[in-house]
């Protein structure tokens, strides 16, 4: 299976406008999501490191209590590709109990 190709920055520029929540940072997609406390944030974590193996993407993350801080970008391509939109639309649905 091939992979995606890393966007084009106008590609990237109207695909984000679908993602509030989510920015630039460092050429990553970067979001931190809040939860209630920690067993409702590892949930979360759970939820999406099963949809991340699903799709063989795996995001750069780190939880502490109640936070979740989520860094995507696809290594191989050296950036942004269709692979993190689809995982963080996956996050967004996840967070919210959808």
């Amino acid at each position: 299976m091939s992979r995606p190709q890393k966007l084009t920055p106008d590609d990237l520029t109207t695909r984000m406008a679908a993602l509030p929540g989510w920015t630039l940072l460092d050429g990553k997609l970067h979001r931190e999501f809040e939860f209630r406390d920690f067993v409702e944030a590892f949930g979360f974590m759970t939820r999406a490191a099963l949809v991340a193996e699903s799709m063989d993407h795996h995001p750069d993350w780190s939880n502490v209590w109640n936070r979740v801080v989520v860094d995507l970008s696809t290594h191989d391509a050296g950036g942004i590709t269709e692979l993190d939109l689809r995982l963080a639309e996956s996050m967004d649905r996840l967070s919210s109990g959808g």
